[in-house]
């Protein structure tokens, strides 16, 4: 009798701590992200459509072709790469959404190294 009471509780406790992910609400927009390198905070602003992702960095704009695996995952590829590890795949996925951002994880497609950031959506 124990144990029938139990399953419910647990259940009730797991939907409490599930992340909310509204990934649909981050297709397509503009964006920016926040990074630091050796010490200092840097910004890129990105531009995504259905197909494309725009992004300006430093004065600088690349073009990559989206792929959605499913609403929370896609594939970044750079349209005119300009060296070997620019023509690696990027793989991204959105780990959680809030009302106007998202954390999300990346890696080069079949890399075990993964890491982190948070994206803010401007418009």
């Amino acid at each position: 009798m124990k144990k029938l009471l139990l399953i419910p509780v647990v259940l009730l406790l797991a939907s409490c701590y599930q992340q909310e992910r509204n990934c649909k609400d981050f297709k397509t927009g503009k964006f920016s992200f926040e990074f630091e390198i050796d010490g200092v905070k840097k910004t890129t602003v990105f531009e995504r459509t259905k197909d494309l992702e725009i992004e300006t960095f430093e004065g600088k704009t690349d073009t990559s072709t989206i792929r959605w695996v499913n609403d929370c995952e896609y594939i970044l590829e750079k349209i005119h790469p300009k060296n070997m590890q620019e023509k690696k795949a990027v793989q991204m996925k959105i780990l959680t959404t809030k009302e106007n951002s998202y954390t999300f994880e990346f890696s080069i497609v079949g890399d075990t190294h993964k890491q982190k950031g948070t994206v803010t959506k401007l418009n």
